[in-house]
């Protein structure tokens, strides 16, 4: 509906509409689920109706597919790697452990299936690079000649950018102990987590009454008292896409 007020109060020259339909769920369940076809159909009715207004305007509308989505079955704990042989660097502080990434030899940056590697010393790469083809669930590790084939040698991407195998996807996680996973881990917090985290579209399964539960917290909240959110699983098993 936004969309649509926007086209006809505003007519931009150029309107990007995001529907998250077949991307959230696709994501939590996997590409093929029992609810799949009522996505459809929701984000059918919702193209057909932003088509409509655009039409009515003389509005060109472009369908565009961002990418896609295939099962996958486990993670990759890059960062955790990284810190197991000494190179990702973490300190402690009141709500966790945080990752220190002026301190650290090494660290990622993780998004999804792909994840891009910092690495502070020019001659640790090599090294850097070797350690991590040897994880299992990663089929290649691009150094600057295959950033440049693959049209990633972007000044901010990694030193590295390692690429998982069908099915497997790179967390962020850094702590070895889930004690000392930082208060944020479980909240919807973009910002502050080291990568993309897929497991903020889930909700914890091993706490119940998640409704009430995040009442009382938005009703703690508004009265100024600091409370967090904190609904989201840290078992990246839940991934299904």
């Amino acid at each position: 509906r936004c969309a649509e007020q926007v086209i006809g109060i505003h007519r931009p020259t150029l309107t990007l509409v995001y529907l998250p339909h077949l991307d959230y769920d696709l994501q939590r369940f996997g590409p093929v689920f029992s609810g799949l076809d009522g996505a459809l159909g929701e984000v059918d009715k919702v193209v057909g109706d932003i088509i409509t207004a655009a039409r009515a305007r003389d509005m060109e509308v472009v369908v565009l597919s961002e990418y896609g989505i295939t099962e996958v079955s486990s993670s990759i704990p890059i960062n955790r790697a990284l810190r197991e042989t000494g190179l990702l660097k973490v300190h402690r502080a009141r709500n966790g452990e945080l990752l220190d990434p002026g301190a650290s030899e090494a660290f990622a940056l993780s998004d999804h299936q792909v994840a891009h590697v910092y690495v502070r010393r020019e001659e640790n790469r090599a090294s850097v690079k070797r350690l991590v083809e040897e994880l299992p669930g990663v089929e290649e590790v691009l150094d600057e000649d295959g950033k440049r084939i693959h049209g990633l040698d972007h000044a901010r991407s990694g030193d590295l950018v390692a690429v998982a195998e069908a099915g497997r996807w790179f967390d962020y996680y850094y702590w070895l102990e889930e004690s000392g996973a930082p208060d944020f881990s479980r909240t919807v917090d973009i910002h502050r987590k080291p990568g993309y985290d897929p497991l903020e579209l889930v909700l914890d399964p091993s706490k119940p009454l998640h409704k009430p539960r995040l009442g009382l917290k938005r009703l703690a909240a508004m009265a100024g008292f600091r409370t967090l959110m904190d609904c989201v699983p840290l078992d990246t098993g839940l991934v299904g896409g």
